[in-house]
């Protein structure tokens, strides 16, 4: 079946980003004298702002208010966007490949701010008319609302939709939302086998083609 659109997660995916959330998080509980608890880190790959707001106040124990945590965090990201964007290595080609042949959205968890501020960093704004943030719908990834209201945004059925993914929640949540998945596999927390054999794999955006989306 030829897709009827395409839909990239940003952070993991695009630019290589996650690691540095995690640094940000890190950072505030080391300021504020706390341990950093077990699991944390992977739960909260592919929350939006408000749930993993929350849980640097709940679970971590931050001394503040949720939005304070939330404000502090995405202050520390966007002075990183602004000074170093890591780009993922073919993800720039990637997009204007699919551009030219499909309708494109990002559904990402990162909040409104920095998916503009990093889509135009990239150069990217006229390839993607739709972008949608997990902070926008009622659940983050794992939840499928992110993507699908991307899909709804496109006037495209979700399931006939392909989708970018690289962590463990947000290819949980494309699946959720019955998508085709591609994952390029991150260096930092590498999804379990056993999920990734329920995508197509490539070792980078660089081995991307349109042969690759065919085969779906």
């Amino acid at each position: 079946m030829q897709p009827a659109a395409i839909i990239f997660d940003l952070d993991g995916t695009l630019i290589d980003t996650e690691a540095e959330w995690d640094e940000v998080r890190r950072g505030l509980a080391a300021d504020a004298g706390l341990p950093w608890p077990d699991g944390s880190t992977q739960a909260m790959m592919g929350m939006s702002t408000p749930e993993w707001a929350l849980h640097l106040v709940e679970v971590v124990g931050l001394p503040m208010t949720p939005e304070d945590a939330a404000r502090l965090t995405i202050e520390h990201m966007a002075r990183r966007h602004e000074t170093d964007l890591k780009v993922l290595p073919g993800a720039v080609a990637a997009v204007r490949l699919l551009a030219q042949e499909y309708p494109m959205a990002v559904a990402s968890s990162s909040p409104r701010l920095l998916i503009e501020s990093a889509v135009h960093a990239l150069g990217l704004d006229d390839a993607f008319p739709v972008r949608v943030s997990t902070e926008e719908v009622a659940a983050g990834k794992p939840a499928p609302d992110g993507f699908l209201r991307a899909a709804e945004l496109l006037g495209v059925d979700p399931t006939r939709c392909v989708a970018f993914e690289d962590s463990t929640n947000g290819i949980k949540s494309a699946l959720n939302a019955g998508m085709k998945v591609i994952v390029v596999p991150p260096h930092f927390h590498r999804p379990a086998d056993e999920l990734l054999a329920q995508t197509r794999v490539l070792d980078s955006l660089e081995d991307l083609t349109l042969d690759v989306i065919a085969e779906l």
